[in-house]
């Protein structure tokens, strides 16, 4: 066997142990949890409410975006965050410093928060097939549409967690990161049209996976009929697939890089100067 296929199968037997070990940690498996789970209960209560120009539950037209967002938290946060504190405690360093071991980490780290994100989908998907009318078609394209959308849009944003964990030092410079994602969530049609916005915050909003993702999804979930609330009142699948795709392109061209000149700056002086910071942290 080969350096790099040695590699790699250390990374899927990496990623199969810290799945094993995610999902069967209850403290770990509810903070992912809790922010959508609030969000699903949110827009249960106010399901009353309607779509602009149709009949359509207000609530039941943002369970999609909700799915959308949680991916992008848990993918692109996930990763980002993971980066950081294995750059923080020295395990980054260690697989370093062992032949082949920056591959293995990479794809451990990649594949395991990439199924610990689709999970995290799957729990909270279930219940709320059940919980709102009109979600979920029952045709096999639906859930064809579902699946390469989720997949198209991890692959745009699990660069980017790359990236953002190579670039921050710590996890409390993530929490600014938080605050812009936040900020796009709020532009980007998750729990209200994206139409009922003025048009140059529509434009914002478009530039960023996180609103294609959550279009993709609602083309997937949501009948046809509720396009009419959507630019263009279409679903827009092709322009969907463009700009995941380019979002998927940039961050696969730029994290390696960014990767690599993060890793080539790891040393032991730097890993304690960050325990020394952490130490200093207040309690």
């Amino acid at each position: 066997m080969s350096g790099n296929n040695a590699a790699i199968s250390a990374g899927l037997f990496r990623a199969r142990v810290e799945l094993r070990q995610s999902v069967t940690n209850v403290g770990e498996l509810i903070g992912w949890l809790w922010i959508p789970v609030i969000a699903v209960v949110v827009m249960y209560i106010v399901g009353d409410s309607k779509v602009p120009g149709t009949d359509f539950s207000l609530g039941s037209q943002s369970v999609p975006g909700i799915l959308g967002m949680n991916a992008v938290f848990t993918g692109l946060m996930g990763l980002a965050l993971s980066l950081v504190t294995d750059r923080e405690d020295g395990t980054l360093l260690r697989a370093k410093a062992t032949p082949g071991g920056m591959v293995s980490y990479l794809v451990g780290r990649i594949l395991s928060k990439a199924a610990i994100t689709v999970v995290v989908f799957v729990l909270i998907l279930v219940p709320s097939l059940v919980l709102f009318d009109g979600v979920g078609k029952s045709t096999a394209s639906s859930w064809l549409t579902l699946i390469w959308v989720l997949l198209l849009g991890l692959l745009a944003v699990m660069p980017l967690g790359a990236i953002l964990g190579s670039l921050f030092s710590n996890a409390q410079s993530l929490g600014f990161v938080t605050l812009i994602i936040m900020g796009l969530v709020s532009v980007s049609g998750i729990f209200y049209p994206i139409t009922a916005l003025p048009g140059w915050l529509q434009w914002v909003g478009q530039a960023f996976p996180v609103y294609w993702l959550g279009l993709g999804l609602r083309s997937a979930l949501l009948p046809d009929a509720v396009a009419v609330a959507e630019i263009d009142q279409s679903w827009r699948q092709l322009e969907t697939v463009l700009a995941l795709g380019a979002w998927a392109v940039l961050g696969f061209v730029l994290a390696p890089i960014v990767l690599r000149r993060m890793a080539s700056r790891e040393s032991g002086s730097t890993v304690a100067a960050r325990r020394e910071q952490v130490a200093q942290r207040p309690a």
